[in-house]
């Protein structure tokens, strides 16, 4: 039973990095309240995971065949290399860290799904890559599509909030989706879970994260590498959602931090490019690099280390 602390801590540690980037751009253009939408990213994360958690579950799983020991270490290596990013503030991907993990787990036992893992790389690519051209489409469009009403400025603002609250927790219901998968999808296989028990302890684990340890890496993402007003908030946000929802529905879990920097990203190029905080960019794209390296080469000592 000892095995399923470290999946709780993973699940800690998503919600502690990952929810960041879910309602980051809405509290730091000073629309929600902090509390608000860590409350609002709570409810929805465990609500995804329940309603539609469910589609990811073998994915990763599948890389490696997973024994109770190797569940235990993969997730373990993987939360701790998250959390070691998140007290760094670098918001990164929970979804390379678990497979960098299993990776190393394979490596070691010689036995790694290389078509399994095409797929999911695959996904990662497409994440950063459709959060930009989403946000490309999005924010003239609905830009155009505001101007033409006729409300003044105080409606303007009420429309945006409302836009940002419902953009949030669809973001986090997405999440939940999506990301659950990532927390304990590899106790399916050992059969230390039932699906729901899976998807049910995940989303509890990912949504305490978020209301405990989420706000160093949420200044990341909010503040320090575009700042961004109401609106701009609302088009990264929904077009971080969408494309995170779309691959919880294809069953692989991505990264909602690759989705939002990409979405972020695509505003400051809109805006110029002067309005991106470089020095913040090459940090995060260290910790996008460095994750599953990091996972991987924890997950291979510790297993060495404890079970060999």
């Amino acid at each position: 039973m000892y095995r399923l602390l470290s999946g709780i801590f993973m699940g800690w540690s998503v919600g502690s990095n990952n929810s960041a980037n879910i309602f980051a751009t809405a509290v730091f253009s000073k629309t929600i309240r902090y509390r608000t939408a860590i409350t609002l990213c709570a409810i929805f994360v465990i609500l995804g995971a329940l309603v539609e958690g469910q589609r990811g579950m073998h994915t990763l799983s599948g890389l490696v065949e997973q024994t109770m020991d190797s569940a235990f270490i993969a997730s373990l290596a993987a939360a701790l290399t998250v959390t070691l990013m998140t007290v760094l503030r670098l918001p990164v991907s929970t979804s390379q860290a678990m497979v960098g993990a299993i990776i190393g787990i394979g490596i070691l036992w010689g036995e790694v799904n290389l078509s399994g893992l095409t797929k999911v790389v695959i996904c990662w690519v497409g994440t950063p890559v459709g959060t930009v051209i989403i946000t490309l489409i999005l924010y003239p469009l609905i830009g155009k599509i505001l101007d033409m009403l006729p409300i003044n400025i105080f409606t303007r603002d009420y429309i945006l909030k409302i836009g940002l609250l419902t953009a949030g927790s669809y973001g986090a219901y997405a999440l939940g989706a999506n990301n659950v998968a990532t927390v304990t999808g590899v106790y399916i296989q050992t059969g230390q879970l039932t699906l729901f028990q899976a998807v049910l302890l995940g989303g509890a684990s990912i949504a305490l994260g978020a209301v405990t340890y989420s706000k160093n890496v949420m200044m990341t993402v909010g503040k320090k590498l575009v700042k961004l007003d109401p609106f701009s908030a609302f088009i990264a946000v929904a077009s971080m959602a969408l494309v995170v929802h779309f691959y919880a529905k294809v069953g692989v879990p991505v990264s909602t931090s690759q989705g939002i920097v990409g979405a972020v990203l695509s505003i400051g190029i809109l805006k110029g490019v002067k309005t991106i905080n470089m020095k913040t960019l090459v940090s995060i794209l260290f910790g996008w690099l460095g994750t599953p390296l990091v996972a991987l080469i924890l997950s291979y000592i510790l297993y060495r280390v404890i079970f060999m």
